[in-house]
């Protein structure tokens, strides 16, 4: 069975370019985001690594930890952060997993139990290890995205998606689509009229199962 929205992450102990770390004790109070790419020096996922560095103060404002999954090794990932950095014109000072025997790969369902890497592998090898994970500070999968190899991933959706995430969990709120931080945000229709009006003042009843009102502090 898959990881599936909801479910507690595998609490592995894994090596990367800072060294082991196991998975729980890093998120901590945190959020995280895991970003799992298919190989070091490739021109996509370099690309996308830089768009993480450059964001650097925007995942701290939010109060959230970022880790890159390859299934390359340790030097090979101190090695390609200088291509990564060049790209970026910004540090990436987040962590990145040697995952060279695919246990992060398997554990996360991006690739099959009996996938492995050939002698002489290509990104195609490991094509499906290209995913985005939005894990929540109780260590549970809330959210994940996977791309195909030729579409570079839009960090402007992975930041709106965490905000979102940020402010309907534990709020009793839902987001509409293509909703942004200072948007109204969705009563949910189990919530009554009265309640509503107790919890969250005034709100705008667009259908009778449509209620918008001002996104909690």
């Amino acid at each position: 069975m898959g990881l599936r929205i909801n479910d507690t992450i595998p609490n592995l102990t894994v090596e990367t370019d800072h060294g082991p770390l196991q998975l729980h004790d890093w998120i901590g109070d945190s959020w995280a985001i895991l970003f799992s790419h298919p190989k070091d020096f490739t021109p996509v996922c370099t690309t996308e690594f830089g768009a993480v560095a450059q964001l650097a103060d925007e995942w701290e404002k939010r109060g959230t930890k970022v880790i890159g999954v390859s299934v390359d090794g340790v030097e090979d990932h101190k090695k390609w952060k200088g291509d990564i950095e060049k790209v970026a014109g910004a540090k990436a000072g987040f962590p990145i997993i040697a995952d060279i025997g695919l246990e992060v790969s398997k554990a996360f369902d991006m690739l099959p139990a009996e996938a492995y890497l050939p002698d002489g592998r290509t990104p195609a090898d490991s094509a499906t290890v290209r995913s985005v994970f939005i894990i929540g500070p109780d260590k549970q999968l809330k959210l994940s995205m996977t791309y195909p190899m030729t579409v570079g991933r839009n960090f402007a959706e992975v930041l709106r998606a965490l905000d979102g995430l940020q402010t309907s969990t534990g709020k009793g709120v839902a987001t509409p689509a293509n909703w942004n931080v200072g948007d109204d945000v969705i009563i949910p229709p189990t919530v009554s009229n009265e309640d509503a009006k107790a919890k969250f003042g005034e709100f705008t009843t667009v259908l009778p199962y449509l209620r918008t009102t001002k996104a909690p502090e």
